[in-house]
């Protein structure tokens, strides 16, 4: 993917705890991208959402509660 691509995507800035438009801050402070500039604000929440439904998911598979 080009940066041409990245054009217009939303990034959440770990240094600044913001969502900005790319290119933004250095791409190794961003997770992302994102296509609205919402998802991107609520980046953390939704990594924290998919680890805890993951742990689940893992622990069934592996016998667990």
């Amino acid at each position: 993917m080009s940066t041409k691509d990245l054009e217009g995507t939303y990034w959440y800035c770990e240094k600044h705890h913001v969502a900005e438009v790319f290119p933004g801050c250095g791409s190794h402070q961003k997770i992302g991208p994102f296509d609205t500039e919402a998802a991107a604000a609520n980046a953390l929440q939704t990594i924290a959402d998919r680890e805890r439904r993951y742990d689940a998911e893992d622990s069934k598979w592996e016998g667990g509660a």
